[in-house]
């Protein structure tokens, strides 16, 4: 496996893989919409052009059988000080062995261990199990299982309104500390014991503050009540509608933590998040979640939200002093 060598990825492969690939769209379960637009956002299309883009790789394996379709995260790598990949899928045909794909996998972990300490997660939808257990074989563990569930706008039960404003910018400081302190020992950086819970939290309390800044989402909610303290927040990221696909078009929430004195107020921001959406004329909120996240699920269960998709994160490193 030469990391050196500039490789296309195989045409056979994707189309050998097209079914389970279209399992990497977000809205793959929402059956009215199309799934050519989807495949070439998020399945095929980005496998076939896999490469192009800066940080991208296409690694093959030593027996010719399988490839790897890696990014470099130059963001991740500056902040954790360890270079950092995700591993957007494998390629591979439907009677490669599995025994094949593990040592692949084994083989990929060696080739990034070869260029110094690492750190490399996938998200991967629980319908690609030939990859999952290819991963799981060759030595990545599992990290996270996610529950990805969407409301349909226009069939919410929504709760009388509550009060709530868009944070401002000089409340990024405020939002990132309470965004560590709601620590969640489950998500997948608190779950994964190479972060350790100080670059856990730190990560996340990073994350909320440019979200509230602007760089990572299009609003971040917060109370506005007089006399309560702000102990809670939502960050939102909208996807407009496409042009000649009815139903298209979606608000999800990319980040939200409630402190002790903001209890209640996650099902509040949530509520308000799909109203937001209503005024947008975007016809679906999506959610994503821990699958060990009882709260959210009642929280889900009182709006209306459907389960959409299981999702599984994975991970290994080659950092051994973590």
């Amino acid at each position: 496996m030469d990391p050196e060598v500039i490789t296309i990825p195989s045409a056979q492969w994707i189309k050998s893989r097209a079914d389970v690939l279209f399992r990497y769209s977000p809205t793959h379960f929402l059956r009215h919409l199309p799934t050519e637009p989807q495949q070439q956002r998020y399945g095929t299309g980005v496998a076939a052009t896999f490469g192009v883009g800066v940080g991208q790789q296409v690694l093959t394996a030593a027996d010719g059988r399988s490839q790897w379709l890696l990014e470099h995260l130059p963001w991740d790598t500056e902040f954790f000080g360890t270079d950092t990949y995700r591993l957007f899928t494998g390629l591979f045909d439907a009677d490669v062995l599995p025994s094949a794909l593990a040592l692949a996998a084994q083989e990929l972990r060696a080739t990034l261990a070869a260029r110094g300490p690492y750190y490399a997660f996938s998200v991967v939808p629980a319908e690609d199990t030939a990859l999952l257990q290819a991963l799981t074989a060759g030595g990545w563990r599992l990290v996270e299982t996610r529950l990805n569930f969407h409301c349909p706008v226009a069939e919410a039960t929504l709760p009388a309104p509550a009060s709530v404003r868009l944070a401002h910018a000089h409340e990024a400081a405020h939002i990132g500390r309470i965004s560590a302190a709601t620590r969640n020992e489950f998500d997948r950086f608190h779950a994964d014991p190479w972060f350790g819970e100080a670059r856990a939290d730190a990560l996340l309390a990073r994350y909320a503050e440019a979200a509230t800044e602007g760089s990572y989402a299009d609003a971040m909610l917060v109370p506005d009540v007089p006399g309560l303290p702000i102990d809670s927040f939502l960050a939102i990221g909208d996807t407009a509608a496409e042009a000649g696909i009815p139903g298209s078009g979606l608000s999800r929430v990319l980040l939200t933590a409630v402190g002790p004195t903001n209890r209640g107020w996650h099902l509040k921001l949530v509520a308000e998040t799909v109203r937001r959406a209503a005024a947008l004329s975007l016809p679906q909120v999506l959610m994503t979640t821990q699958a060990t996240n009882g709260a959210v699920f009642r929280t889900c269960e009182k709006l209306g939200f459907r389960l959409g998709s299981t999702s599984h994160v994975l991970a290994c490193h080659g950092d051994f002093n973590r």
